[in-house]
């Protein structure tokens, strides 16, 4: 308990007591004891209500080596989270800038097989795609773009034409096809058949690199957003390739994620980065409709989910801290999720269970009350 204790004592030892009851129970299960966990996140605070999110499980790179229970298996940040289904189980599907890739039971935290490995550089981002049955993790980093079958951990293929760092990709079905989709620091963003490894399209109209991506249906045909290094965000029809509209202004600085989502029957682009602010997009009218202020720093990941039956955005930053928003009127649900590292990734699973990447640790928490009632 001493050692829980001290884990992440130079951030909750100024905090208010809510804060520390987070970090508390955050850090004993990252010594693996979850009977601990519970225990904390239970304890009455004054002022405040018991905290919606429940910790499932988290790795311990961080923790005392001495009383070390549940290792993380990274030892680099990181930087990617996914989940997808494999063997009948729910799986989360972390990257890091260890160079390798590993898979976690998504309710008991415990490693499913070996790590993917061979990867010849930092994965910065990391997708799944089922096709016939068969689930592929494909993976974007230093100088490559590769698929791989998540059944056998083997790699199917190595995507053609990449000539630098990949910071995003994304996957969509285009003509019928699985494909993927990634662009490196040369501007190009291409588009290949998951399953052939054939390069199949480039996206056009742009002129600088590409650091985050995400896809969407708009009138029965697929599209792309994605974040540009100059800030600005663009829009293509993936049935073309070409772009659609004029450029968004973006932000002051780098945009590092992006996500999207129908709001009112409409399609929406929301997109985070290096200013602080998250900022909700009209794709249709082709403007800013709202921004999602609150976290002190860059904002790294944001991922849009149906939690509590209600559409919200999960945002996550550099100051360590996970907010939840409702799109529609822009206001900040509940309080925040503190973490003792900066958050670079995050998702959200169909049942509602969060999945956190923090410095080199990931954290499953399920959602077991509205946040929008727990606040005091």
């Amino acid at each position: 308990m001493a050692a829980v204790y001290r884990a992440s004592v130079d951030v909750h030892r100024d905090v208010p007591p809510w804060v520390r009851r987070q970090l508390l129970a955050l850090d004993a299960a990252r010594y693996g004891d979850r009977e601990l966990s519970t225990r904390m996140a239970a304890v009455p605070v004054e002022d405040a209500f018991a905290e919606p999110w429940r910790v499932l499980w988290a790795t311990g790179a961080r923790s005392d080596p001495h009383f070390r229970m549940n290792p993380s298996g990274h030892t680099g940040g990181v930087d990617a989270v996914v989940t997808t289904f494999s063997d009948g189980r729910h799986v989360v599907v972390t990257g890091s800038k260890d160079q390798t890739v590993r898979v976690r039971d998504l309710e008991t935290g415990r490693p499913v097989g070996g790590p993917m490995s061979d990867l010849d550089g930092r994965v910065w981002a990391v997708a799944t795609q089922v096709v016939d049955g068969r689930t592929y993790v494909v993976t974007a980093g230093d100088w490559a773009v590769r698929a791989w079958d998540l059944a056998t951990r083997q790699q199917t293929g190595k995507l053609p034409g990449i000539n630098g760092e990949v910071w995003c990709l994304s996957t969509a079905v285009i003509h019928g096809r699985p494909c993927v989709l990634a662009g490196d620091d040369d501007v190009s963003v291409r588009v290949w058949d998951l399953v052939s490894g054939e390069q199949v399209g480039e996206l056009t109209g742009h002129d600088d690199f590409l650091m985050a991506i995400d896809t969407l249906v708009i009138d029965d045909r697929p599209h792309a957003v994605g974040c540009m290094s100059g800030g600005s965000i663009r829009q293509w029809d993936l049935t073309t390739g070409q772009s659609v509209g004029e450029p968004l202004p973006g932000h002051d600085g780098e945009a590092w994620a992006v996500a999207t989502a129908v709001v009112g029957g409409r399609a929406h682009a929301i997109t985070a980065g290096y200013d602080a602010t998250v900022r909700v997009w009209d794709l249709a009218m082709g403007r800013e409709v709202g921004r999602l202020v609150g976290h002190d720093g860059t904002v790294s990941a944001v991922v849009t989910a149906v939690i509590g039956g209600e559409l919200r955005v999960v945002t996550g930053g550099s100051d360590g801290t996970v907010c939840l928003w409702d799109p529609a009127t822009t206001r900040q649900i509940g309080r925040e999720l503190v973490f003792p590292a900066p958050v670079h990734a995050l998702t959200v699973t169909p049942e509602g269970s969060l999945v956190v990447g923090f410095g080199g640790d990931v954290a499953a928490l399920s959602l077991h009350a509205d946040p929008d009632s727990m606040r005091p």
